[in-house]
């Protein structure tokens, strides 16, 4: 589950648990990006959003909170996914939200992702028939993505930043 993570709640953990049980994962790993490259900036720093991801998560083992991009000396998807089979050769699972799925043929290699992992999109509230409609679940719908209707926690890091 990679993303900004400014700032982490309980969406983040309601859906981490959620795609653990459904699809019997092993672990969850909160990639936390430095920058989302469609946002101008983060509120908070790296380090504050990594202290408060580890807060969150502290009573959920399962979850792992990483940061790569300086390891990877990249923040594209595509190189997270190549790196962590290269070093754990597993199945790997890319958790995203409905409202990514909208944009997800903006991101670099999209097509390529989904042939290497399966993206399971999580409804965000506001978003089902946006991402039901979009270029990338009508490409892709056949290849290894699956959207997960889901009880939706009515909150979002964009609203917790208006706060």
């Amino acid at each position: 589950m990679g993303a900004s993570f400014d700032p982490p709640h309980k969406g983040h953990l309601a859906i981490s648990i959620k795609a653990k049980r459904k699809f019997k994962l092993n672990a969850i790993i909160w990639a936390i990006t430095k920058k989302n490259p469609f946002k101008k900036k983060s509120s908070l720093s790296l380090k504050e959003r990594i202290k408060l991801s580890k807060k969150i998560t502290k009573f959920k083992k399962f979850i792992k909170i990483r940061y790569y991009e300086d390891k990877i000396k990249s923040n594209r998807t595509i190189d997270l996914i190549n790196y962590i089979k290269k070093k754990n050769n597993c199945n790997i699972f890319l958790i995203i939200g409905a409202d990514n799925l909208v944009k997800f043929h903006k991101w670099y290699k999209w097509k390529l992702i989904s042939q290497k992992c399966n993206i399971l999109v999580f409804d965000r509230l506001g978003y089902k028939s946006k991402s039901l409609k979009s270029i990338a679940f009508k490409r892709l719908k056949q290849k290894n993505l699956k959207f997960v209707n889901f009880k939706k926690v009515n909150i979002s890091s964009s609203k917790l930043r208006k706060i």
